[in-house]
């Protein structure tokens, strides 16, 4: 509530001056006295009393009161009153986090079935899938903190290595959740909005308590999931200022509290984002306008003047909205775009807009990868050409990616995420046709038929088909394939966290 009033302003305040004529209007309007139906001079006394019905009281709701309430509705709409920004198409809605999770032997603890670390892993889950088209991070710590995964929109990438995090694969033992907060914004700060930090863990080194409660103005916003029994949470966690600890739940109530803090910051984030344009609330004001416009059916409220106030609202609604359904009396298909684009109806949003920028972002994060680059590449930006090498890279098209990667950076040269990301899909595209040289000249056993290769527009090897016998009798079970390839994982973790501990010099 605080926000909404610290942001609520007028876009064009000028109407507002209007305001002080209705008043005066209203009380010229009130002030004017009722005209007798009945002469008392030509009747009795006693009689006029009682034909004069009602000549002690005043009505205390008449026609012009409503007229004038209606007047000063849309003047307040054609202000323009405003709290919020309208969004960057080319920025998720949801706020960027960074979930840092604690991976130690007391998260193998059963008294959360069927361990701590396993229902953590289900919730992250759970949240990622909830937070559609938000950026996720992961960061493992224990007695060293590490970087997992970079911000991503893609569950599928986290999947895989979530489920390779066990107390093993960690170098070091310990509790440093100070090292994890670090570490975590130091991701943050390569964003493009503010985001927060999430800490899914048991319990808290009372070492750490200081760090995390340091007065920072520059410090995100610190939440904790914690994965112990109902109402065990720990008392040095529960004594966190600034804080907040979020019991892990059997349903979605945890991620719900979550999702609801992620959101303030991102509005927060935004109201500060003076790049954004003030999003014009006006139109809501339209609609109690219509229905006190409603009471002028009524018998004996018809006001002459009714036929000035239609032509005025008239002028308020949008010109360009088309007469198909209810909607487009009231919105834009862009303001309508944007309502379902605030739902996640990316599909929906993706036909509705017609402004390209939007539709193509739209339709990118829809999944119409193809349609979204052919937009992009219309439009002139170095913020549209990146966004078509998204596109490209999204439908495997990984040398159009590169090369428009290459066009962002040719645009706008200082433009980091182009050139790290033109540097990865130029190493997809070596790789890919590596890959498939290889295979045609037979370097590589176990591929199986109709392996297909993408973008090969170098024609590095020929398309082949290769059968690859299969000896049923050795052939693993699906319990144990999911173990070596939680294994195979867990080790390249280990790994990757030894050589950063060396390249710390820990």
């Amino acid at each position: 509530m605080t926000n909404f009033l610290d942001a609520l302003h007028f876009l064009r305040p000028v109407w507002l001056m209007l305001l002080p004529c209705i008043g005066l209007l209203w009380y010229i309007a009130r002030r004017r006295p009722r005209k007798e139906r009945h002469d008392a001079r030509h009747f009795a006394p006693h009689l006029a009393a009682a034909l004069q019905v009602g000549s002690n009281t005043r009505r205390r709701i008449q026609p012009v009161d409503s007229v004038m309430l209606c007047l000063s509705l849309l003047a307040l709409s054609a202000a323009g009153p405003s709290w919020s920004r309208i969004p960057n198409p080319l920025i998720a809605e949801t706020a960027p986090l960074v979930v840092a999770l604690k991976v130690t032997p007391s998260m193998e603890n059963t008294d959360l079935a069927p361990s701590r670390l396993d229902r953590a892993r289900f919730k992250i889950l759970d949240l990622i899938a909830a937070r559609a088209g938000g950026r996720t991070a992961l960061v493992a710590y224990a007695g060293t903190a590490h970087r997992v995964a970079p911000l991503t929109e893609d569950p599928n990438i986290l999947r895989p290595l979530l489920q390779g995090l066990n107390p093993k694969v960690m170098p070091v033992e310990g509790d440093d959740a100070a090292a994890a907060l670090e570490l975590a914004r130091e991701i943050l700060k390569v964003a493009e909005t503010p985001g927060a930090i999430l800490f899914v863990l048991d319990d808290l080194d009372p070492a750490t308590v200081a760090a995390l409660t340091k007065d920072d103005p520059e410090q995100p916003p610190v939440a904790m999931l914690v994965a112990v029994p109902s109402g065990k949470i720990p008392a040095q966690i529960k004594g966190l200022t600034g804080v907040s600890a979020v019991e892990l739940t059997a349903d979605n109530r945890d991620i719900t509290q979550i999702e609801r803090q992620l959101t303030s910051v991102q509005q927060a984030a935004q109201l500060n984002d003076e790049r954004l344009d003030w999003d014009d609330r006006g139109w809501l004001l339209l609609w109690p306008a219509a229905f006190i416009a409603l009471l002028w059916f009524r018998r004996g409220w018809t006001m002459r003047w009714g036929a000035a106030l239609v032509v005025v609202t008239t002028l308020q609604m949008p010109g360009s909205a088309h007469a198909e359904g209810w909607e487009d009396w009231f919105l834009t298909p862009d303001q309508q775009g944007q309502i379902a684009f605030r739902n996640k109806e990316f599909v929906r949003a993706a036909d509705l807009f017609s402004a390209p920028m939007w539709k193509a972002h739209t339709l990118l994060r829809a999944g119409r990868y193809e349609e979204a680059a052919e937009v992009f590449a219309g439009l002139s930006s170095a913020e549209a050409a990146f966004s078509e090498g998204l596109a490209r890279i999204g439908n495997r098209e990984y040398r159009a990616g590169a090369r428009a990667f290459e066009t962002a950076l040719n645009r706008q040269p200082d433009f980091p995420a182009a050139a790290k990301n033109a540097e990865i899909a130029w190493a997809i595209v070596e790789q890919v046709e590596t890959t498939r040289e290889q295979s045609d000249t037979g370097e590589e056993s176990g591929i199986g038929a109709d392996d297909m290769t993408f973008d090969n527009e170098a024609q590095r090897g020929v398309t082949s088909q290769v059968d690859a016998p299969m000896d049923e009798a050795t052939a693993p079970s699906p319990d144990q394939w999911i173990d070596s390839i939680d294994t195979e994982m867990g080790d390249f973790l280990r790994s990757r966290f030894l050589y950063d501990n060396s390249e710390k010099g820990t």
